[in-house]
């Protein structure tokens, strides 16, 4: 029988046998790394573990050069084009082609800078608690009207944020401690003698709280007045520096923008503050049927390490009885 045993043959000083199988030994290895043999490579020369790791990080391995042995992607090519930003242009195309709108930036200064300073302050000191209660205000609604039409409270507000108002500050006088300040430097707690309502007001340039000072000592329309004048002027940027210092107490009116409640966060050196949801008309057990009434919600946050959850509970259950029926304010 014939030799048919393949002998190398020289050839331009080459060895065409051995080029022969160098070249199986390539389509042998392409074949284990996902290339086909015969093909060309098909696919980048990487171990599927490598395979794994660029689909989890987002790499297009197509785009990479392997610098392992015979040009293998390794790990570390992967884990390198992942922390390159400029070697992932697919993810730049998609973004651009995706969103048209330009990039804004605000700078963070004056009333906005200083609320996001006091509320990260606030927010990382006291241990904040809130306490929640729904509350029929059909009867206060009603009085607002009647009232409304007086001839002492005529050319003033009669908003529901004024009964909201005089119906914390009778609960601070039955529960004074509500009313207090922590002092971390002396180790005390300080009940304040008066009270100087906040109310929250959104400007322009931001939320800005000015107060009220000694409210507790105003008549209805002395105490309507003021509010009226402290959020004009909160409003207009007039707010004097002097009125934005020293409150005790803080009510937030989110019903003006259809909210229902809400978590406020303390102001810096107060121990509660009120959050008033909006009014609607909703379905209430009243002298047993059910019948639409007004509704409200209300939400306490306090610190509790001046206020424990008897207190909080008692002034919040108090607010919302003088706001269901405001006859009882002849009680306090």
């Amino acid at each position: 029988a014939p030799d048919m045993t393949v002998k190398p043959v020289r050839h331009g000083g080459l060895e065409v046998g051995r080029q022969a199988e160098a070249h199986a030994t390539a389509e042998e290895a392409a074949t284990a790394l996902g290339a086909a043999p015969g093909r060309g490579r098909l696919r980048p020369l990487a171990k599927p573990p490598v395979r794994k790791l660029a689909r989890d990080l987002g790499v297009d391995l197509t785009a990479l050069t392997g610098t392992g042995a015979g040009g293998v992607i390794t790990r570390e090519d992967v884990t390198a084009a992942a922390a390159a930003p400029a070697d992932r242009p697919a993810l730049a195309s998609v973004t651009a082609t995706t969103s048209t709108a330009e990039e804004q930036r605000i700078p963070i200064r004056g009333v906005r800078k200083h609320t996001a300073a006091a509320m990260v302050a606030s927010a990382f000191t006291a241990p904040h608690v809130t306490e929640f209660l729904t509350v029929d205000v059909t009867r206060m609604t009603k009085l607002r009207q009647r009232l409304a039409a007086r001839p002492e409270l005529a050319g003033v507000k009669v908003s529901p944020l004024l009964f909201v108002a005089k119906a914390l500050l009778l609960a601070v006088r039955r529960h004074p401690m509500v009313n207090s300040s922590w002092d971390e430097a002396a180790q005390e707690i300080v009940v304040h003698g008066q009270v100087n309502l906040g109310i929250a007001a959104a400007t322009p340039r931001g939320l800005v709280v000015p107060n009220v000072k000694d409210a507790g000592a105003l008549s209805l329309a002395e105490l309507a007045g003021a509010l009226a004048e402290l959020t004009e002027t909160a409003r207009a940027g007039r707010t004097a520096p002097g009125d934005m210092t020293g409150g005790t107490i803080t009510i937030t009116n989110v019903g003006v923008f259809g909210v229902d409640t809400g978590t406020p966060i303390l102001n810096p050196g107060e121990s509660a503050i009120l959050a008033f949801g909006a009014v609607r008309e909703m379905p209430w057990v009243h002298k047993g049927r059910v019948r639409p009434r007004q509704v409200t919600q209300l939400a306490l946050s306090f610190d509790h390490r001046v206020i424990d959850g008897e207190l909080g509970s008692r002034f919040l259950a108090d607010v919302g009885a003088l706001l269901s029926d405001p006859g009882a304010a002849l009680a306090f």
